[in-house]
């Protein structure tokens, strides 16, 4: 039922862009749900093939190789088509290939091993698709003032995400075996993705439920951006040349990048971990293996708040953010017990989601909406090729280590702080 036959579209405090915030939001929560199944479900997966860690963490990057690459064109299809086939395709896509990891056997004389990689990089030519599009959606729903707060929102599932599919997984899998996880997961997003096709609409106009009122608002804003840029003229797509000529944009990456050495490394390691070293069980890993990322949910909202609120400083507060956050996973592989590990994994948790929330409110305020697309469909590959460097490399630090993952956490470590650094060079637009 139309909230308007309630009160009337003045008074209305839900506004469409709410609606589109929504949708996007459970497209990203699918998308880390489904990315992340393979996480948890790895360390029985290898049990199964024979596999060990290196090789484990080559099924992951099978999957970053393709979502990488589809990160720029995801973009330039984003600008060209519209976000709204791009997101719809794209969803449909990867919740397939969701459901077909669930059924990878020996095909022939290619083996299960080699079935599932390329299943992963089947799959993550659609996951990769996804990202740029549903940022330019947002940019075009959202008034400059709040982007920075939806991103940040819309960012929740980097947190949640892996928090759902810890539990779930985890729960499946006791109940019916890893490969069930895949197939009955893949369903989901199929609804979403019919959800994003008949609201998210490439221009705002023409969304079924926005009110006159918030046009006027958006379009307002528009005006004043404008003269902000010093753009005159009507937005019309830039060249790909002049896009990577921009020095703010490479920074950028190279942070994202980093960044996601940590992320992806925390991530996929984390439950295999604690089975390994922790020696917990499988419900066990269900419970506190998603207990850090509700921390970090929160940590993400508060970031992008910092963000809007204090614009000439988030930078220093990344740092700051990522600092610490590295600190706590240091004290998280060193704590004696159980109980410490937890602690000090909800806190590194917690800080490190803060400083993401800020970097997607840096990227929001840094580069401007007629490039939105392709810049952050740069910007992301540039933070998903660690994704292809963090598993292996994390697993071969495990094997040659005997099964210590001290030097596996230093490599994260590491990284997280050096982006904290590099963001200092990045200087903030208004």
């Amino acid at each position: 039922m139309s909230s308007t036959s309630v009160i009337s579209p003045q008074s209305r405090k839900w506004k469409a862009r709410y609606t589109i915030l929504t949708f996007t939001w459970l497209a990203w929560l699918m998308s880390f749900l489904d990315r992340m199944l393979m996480s948890v479900s790895l360390p029985y997966i290898g049990e199964e093939f024979h596999l060990d860690k290196a090789t484990q963490g080559w099924i992951i990057s099978a999957f970053f190789i393709s979502y990488a690459s589809f990160q720029i064109p995801g973009g330039f299809l984003a600008d060209k088509f519209g976000p709204r086939k791009v997101m719809f395709i794209a969803i449909v896509w990867w919740s397939i290939f969701t459901s077909l990891t669930g059924l990878v056997f020996n095909i022939g004389i290619l083996p299960a091993f080699g079935v599932m990689l390329v299943v992963r990089f089947l799959f993550g030519i659609g996951e990769g698709s996804f990202p740029a599009s549903s940022w330019k959606c947002i940019s075009t729903y959202f008034p400059i003032k709040e982007r920075g707060r939806a991103t940040a929102i819309q960012s929740t599932v980097n947190t949640l995400g892996p928090a759902v599919a810890t539990l779930v997984t985890a729960a499946i899998i006791s109940l019916l075996g890893w490969r069930w996880v895949f197939i009955l997961l893949g369903i989901p997003g199929i609804l979403v993705a019919f959800g994003i096709r008949y609201y998210c609409r490439d221009n705002y106009r023409d969304c079924p439920i926005i009110t006159p009122e918030e046009i006027k608002e958006l379009e307002e804003d528009e005006k004043q951006q404008s003269v902000l840029t010093n753009e005159k003229e009507t937005i019309k797509s830039v060249p790909f040349t002049q896009v990577l000529k921009r020095v703010e944009l490479w920074q950028l990456a190279l942070i994202w990048f980093l960044f996601d050495i940590t992320f992806w490394g925390f991530t996929t390691w984390l439950p295999s971990y604690l089975k390994d070293v922790r020696e917990l069980t499988l419900g066990q890993i269900g419970i506190w293996g998603s207990v850090p990322y509700l921390f970090g949910a929160l940590g993400t909202v508060l970031g992008g708040y910092v963000s809007d609120k204090f614009l000439a400083a988030r930078n220093f507060f990344y740092m700051a953010g990522s600092i610490i956050a590295a600190l706590f996973l240091y004290f998280m592989f060193k704590a004696e017990g159980l109980t410490f590990t937890i602690i000090f994994q909800c806190i590194a948790s917690l800080f490190m989601f803060f400083a993401m929330g800020i970097f997607w409110g840096t990227l929001m305020h840094t580069i401007s909406a007629d490039i939105m697309g392709t810049a952050s469909g740069i910007v992301n590959f540039g933070g998903q090729l660690a994704g292809v460097v963090a598993a292996p490399v994390m697993g071969y630090l495990v094997d040659s280590s005997g099964g210590q993952y001290d030097n596996a956490f230093w490599f994260i470590i590491v990284s997280l702080a050096a982006s904290a650094v590099i963001i200092l060079t990045v200087k903030a637009k208004r």
